[in-house]
């Protein structure tokens, strides 16, 4: 399986919190009970956001973070790259060469795995955090794709018909 970590999926849900609740700036323990997180995970979540210049954070009475830009101009791909690294399926194919494979120059698959890993990247750069912050509608949710037995059972076209 394929997944981002749970640090990085609090992230995006933090991210997205902020916004859809861009009218002020939220403290950390306000945030982790809106979003039902622990504190210190939300806290240090938002100073590493804050750090990487996706939020900012203001001092003072009324302070806390808000975003650093708006939310269309933010991608779930430079939220995951702030919290996780590059996006890559396989160390060979990020921008620097991996140190440790004593393969890479002679791997066949290398470029499929850089075109592989720039489709994920494209695709998620694609996803905005507005869009993340928005629910989706229903047929969304509820729409499937069907399953292989189900494309196994799907009726076909002869040549005669």
């Amino acid at each position: 399986m394929i997944k981002i970590g749970r640090l990085t999926d609090y992230g995006i849900v933090l991210m997205s919190f902020m916004a859809s609740h861009r009218d002020r700036a939220h403290n950390a323990s306000e945030v982790a009970e809106e979003v039902h997180l622990p504190a210190p995970t939300v806290s240090k979540l938002l100073r590493e956001l804050a750090r990487e210049g996706l939020l900012e954070s203001q001092r003072g009475a009324k302070g806390g973070y808000v975003l650093a830009r708006d939310p269309d101009r933010i991608s779930v791909a430079e939220i995951i790259t702030v919290l996780e690294g590059p996006i890559a399926l396989t160390a060979c194919s990020t921008l620097s060469d991996d140190p440790d494979c004593e393969h890479e120059s002679l791997c066949p698959v290398r470029g499929h795995w850089t075109r592989i890993n720039r489709a994920i990247r494209d695709a998620l750069e694609g996803v905005s955090l507005a869009e993340m912050a928005t629910p989706p509608r229903p047929s969304f949710m509820t729409q499937s794709t069907p399953s292989v037995t189900d494309r196994q059972q799907l009726p076909t076209l002869s040549q005669g018909n």
